[in-house]
């Protein structure tokens, strides 16, 4: 792979975050110095997406190293120090010998593994399709839930069927759910009470009324006078009929009684 120096030395010392950094002690690699001791070197390194930088020191202005992090892996590896936190860097291209650093602790060692491992862009690639993959599933499952939606809002604007089975009671007699009062004297629609009726129906001080397809209920019941001579009218006859056949008795007694 050809790289342009200046272009790579201007990314490294630029002002752009880096993923993770810090010191490790390093005993060579792919691009990296050789030590001249067992007991490596220790630099200053930089990791900018899928580049891992060293330095000198952390206020060094020219890298010393490069290392390209695609088609490799990273494991935990034994450092030739005892008491070094290690782990190499295993290239799958033949005749590349790993690059084996260390660590100070086993916390930074863990950090360093994680962000190394997580730097190449075929992991990029994998999380993004994981995260295509959730976006398909969350927008099938938006999908379906609106059309659930829809379906039980649908299913509730749809009119529901009159309920001519079950009477209420109004006035102290039994309506059709289907008719209002007016509308049973008036007919818009909708049949007389006490017409077609069961007889269980025609109950009450209204029943030779109703019997007669007549109502008490009138437009013009808009007080209680008004609903009282209605039904009044049904005793006016009755007394009416009393009256006639108390005096036809009264007149057929004086009949009898003179000689």
């Amino acid at each position: 792979m050809k790289l342009n120096k200046r272009s790579v030395a201007h990314y490294a010392l630029s002002d752009s975050p880096a993923d993770h950094m810090g010191f490790l002690r390093t005993w060579g690699g792919p691009g990296t110095p050789p030590t001249p001791s067992g007991t490596g070197r220790k630099c200053w390194f930089v990791l900018k997406g899928n580049l891992l930088f060293s330095f000198e020191s952390r206020e060094g202005r020219a890298p010393l190293s490069l290392v390209v992090l695609e088609g490799c892996t990273v494991e935990l590896a034994e450092a030739p120090v005892p008491e070094e936190f290690a782990f190499a860097i295993h290239f799958d291209a033949p005749g590349v010998r790993p690059h084996l650093l260390a660590a100070d602790g086993q916390a930074a060692q863990e950090a360093w593994v994680k962000a190394l491992s997580r730097a190449s862009f075929g992991y990029m690639r994998l999380v993004v399709r994981e995260l295509e993959s959730q976006l398909q599933d969350a927008r099938r499952s938006l999908a379906l839930h609106r059309c659930a939606s829809q379906k039980v809002g649908a299913s509730r604007r749809k009119p529901q069927a009159p309920d001519r089975i079950s009477p209420s009671l109004e006035n102290g007699h039994f309506l059709p759910r289907d008719c209002s009062p007016v509308d049973a004297v008036e007919g818009g629609g909708c049949r007389p009470v006490g017409r077609d009726l069961p007889e269980w129906e025609l109950q009450g001080p209204t029943s030779l009324l109703l019997g007669r397809g007549q109502s008490p209920v009138s437009p013009e019941t808009s007080c209680f006078s008004t609903l009282h001579d209605w039904y009044g009218q049904e005793i006016v006859q009755l007394r009416q009929g009393w009256q006639q056949r108390a005096q036809g008795n009264q007149a057929s007694c004086k009949q009898q009684d003179e000689p």
